[in-house]
């Protein structure tokens, strides 16, 4: 199959469209709803071991159990948009969330809280993948680094406003207040999605790859579940993560085998044929273990080697969240003109360079010096995603976006994931180091996550050579430069 990528006829610069950006607003609504809870949860684990009086291995599924629900989902998200068109998906997702959310709320045990939260990542799964793809076929090749610029804006607050506002949350008024303040926020979702989601429905649809889905769902889940593992036990070696590993990578070879022998698999490995989203890809895993790898540890660095609380990590973290969000206003625009080989290595670089400062954290490391590394290393997360996301799929026929868009949510899960078990198993072996040797300090413990920045540092320069691979050039000359796009 062939598509044709000349003489599209929308200008590069110009205003977007009042439909698109009243769009863009609500894709934005369900991007910051995901990222805000995530985070307003994590902040609540002390209050819930208190509130429940449980274990933090019981604890942790609260989050596991999530994570293990949205892996499952994803790979639904291609098919389901060709077959039931963007609001009815959309506002189903919403709506399961919701549920979800409210469940959560009301739970009374954290084995209940634990299931509830399931519901939540069934219906949250969905709604990234869905948004990107709903938004990359409304804006077309011109407009799509634009776009993801803007989207990328409440992206990068969600994580900033998340532990602050969580803090309040559980301080002042209660925990179950995390989950119900997401009912207003979908509900305002819905409504504006019934006026603006397309309704249209693919007619290349297809049925439903059954045997593809029972393969690569289970398959991410058990392999992400396994890399959440790794940083519970500290090691990849435990049979606790050995085993699901094995199985998960099993089920994905299978799955493999299968799609490369199906007209229609729920996920077209024959993508990969094509080079800007085979690149494009490889750098975002591993780009993702350096961006987002290290958002777990920094908080812990703040509350246990500084004695900070909750909400003043919370409020230290939020020069990341304004570095990223002046980068991708300011990359979006550039994104549709530059070579995103020279936005993202750039952007590496900026990340690269907040990491060196991080490699010599300390008990009494400057704040002011590290809120600068932090601008550093949000601004260069803003400007790896955008382009690195709309590389990944601006040469890929639009019927084929939503499973393009799924492809590229599910390898960032899966790099964030194995990102955030690499740090914490190098941090963990780090700590027993100094309780064995019986070193520990306020100064070891804070030097043990100096060590730990090294190896973002690593996965920082494995991404910028990664980087050689991607376009050279500006999207509109690539475009003229290749007429046509083999997928199959």
């Amino acid at each position: 199959m062939k598509t044709s990528t000349t003489g599209t006829t929308q200008a590069v610069g110009g205003r977007l469209p009042a439909r698109l950006v009243t769009l863009m607003i609500t894709v934005a609504l369900g991007s910051i709803m995901m990222q805000m809870d995530a985070t307003m949860t994590n902040i609540a684990y002390n209050t819930l071991l208190k509130e429940f009086d449980t274990s933090l291995l019981t604890i942790q599924w609260i989050t596991t159990g999530y994570l293990l629900a949205m892996a499952a989902v994803m790979a639904l998200c291609g098919w389901a948009l060709d077959r039931f068109g963007a609001r009815t998906m959309w506002i189903t997702s919403i709506a399961v969330f919701l549920l979800g959310s409210v469940l959560c709320g009301i739970a009374w045990d954290a084995p209940a809280l634990i299931a509830f939260r399931l519901v939540q990542g069934l219906g949250g799964g969905m709604v990234l993948p869905l948004g990107m793809a709903i938004l990359a076929q409304e804006a077309g090749p011109s407009r799509l680094g634009r776009v993801m610029g803007v989207m990328g804006v409440p992206s990068a607050l969600g994580p900033v406003l998340g532990p602050v506002l969580g803090g309040v949350i559980v301080d002042d008024w209660n925990w179950r207040w995390i989950f119900f303040i997401n009912v207003p926020v979908c509900v305002a979702a819905v409504v504006l999605a019934w006026r603006t989601m397309p309704t249209r429905r693919s007619p290349n649809a297809g049925r439903l790859d059954v045997l593809g889905l029972l393969l690569l769902s289970p398959g991410c889940a058990v392999v992400v579940f396994a890399l959440t593992e790794a940083g519970r036990y500290g090691s990849f070696a435990d049979r606790h993560v050995v085993l699901p590993l094995v199985i998960g990578f099993a089920l994905l070879t299978a799955f493999s085998v299968h799609a490369l022998r199906t007209d229609a698999p729920i996920l077209d490995l024959r993508l990969l044929k094509v080079r800007s989203f085979l690149s494009s890809s490889t750098v975002l895993f591993f780009a993702s273990v350096a961006l987002f790898g290290a958002v777990g540890v920094l908080p812990l660095y703040y509350q246990q080697a500084r004695g900070h609380s909750v909400l003043e990590a919370g409020l230290l973290l939020a020069p990341q969240g304004l570095g990223m969000a002046v980068s991708l206003f300011a990359v979006g625009r550039l994104a549709d003109r530059a070579a995103p080989r020279l936005l993202v290595s750039c952007g590496l670089t900026l990340t690269a360079a907040g990491s060196i400062v991080f490699t010599q954290l300390g008990t009494h490391t400057d704040e002011v010096l590290l809120s600068g590394a932090l601008v550093l290393s949000g601004a260069g997360i803003g400007m790896v995603m955008v382009p690195a996301m709309a590389a990944a799929i601006r040469d890929i026929p639009g019927a084929a976006i939503p499973r393009a868009s799924a492809a590229n949510r599910i390898i960032m899960q899966l790099g964030s994931s194995f990102g955030s078990a690499v740090l914490i198993i190098v941090l963990q072996n780090r700590i027993n180091h100094l309780i064995d040797t019986k070193s520990i300090t306020p100064d070891g413990l804070a030097g043990a996550y100096g060590h730990t920045f090294w190896w973002v540092l690593g996965f920082a320069a494995i991404s910028i050579v990664l980087t050689l691979l991607m376009p050279a050039r500006p999207p509109q000359q690539q475009r003229s430069v290749d007429a046509t796009v083999p997928i199959a």
